[in-house]
């Protein structure tokens, strides 16, 4: 089962991927910021990472840099309400960028296209 840890802020959509992607096979833990994203890296391994870019503390962008420098090679799919950023050089780093919709299609395909299922 493929491991994924997802970076949100907002406790509702935290709840709404958990409950999607676990039912689609996946292992799925849930981080309200980078500060626990990192706490959690540092102890555990996942196939994949999703974050958002505006949270409270770092954004996804800093969190992004700091997990590339632990953990080289993790896919990371950058979820985000903001179009705007997908122009920022700093989110070329990730290895997806979906703006967050109402249907969660688009979220599962990078996911698979990633993790090669």
């Amino acid at each position: 089962m493929k491991k994924i840890l997802i970076v949100e802020d907002e406790e509702a959509l935290c709840l709404l991927y958990k409950e999607e992607l676990s039912q689609e096979g996946y292992d799925v833990m849930t981080v309200y910021d980078a500060e626990q994203a990192l706490e959690v890296l540092n102890r555990e391994r996942f196939d994949l990472i999703i974050t958002d870019i505006r949270m409270p503390g770092r954004d996804g962008v800093e969190l992004i840099t700091q997990i590339l420098g632990l953990r080289k090679g993790i896919p990371i799919i950058i979820n985000t309400a903001y179009q705007s950023y997908k122009e920022d050089f700093m989110t070329w780093a990730a290895d997806a960028y979906v703006v967050k919709s109402s249907s969660l299609q688009e979220l599962k395909s990078k996911i698979k296209d990633l993790l090669n299922q």
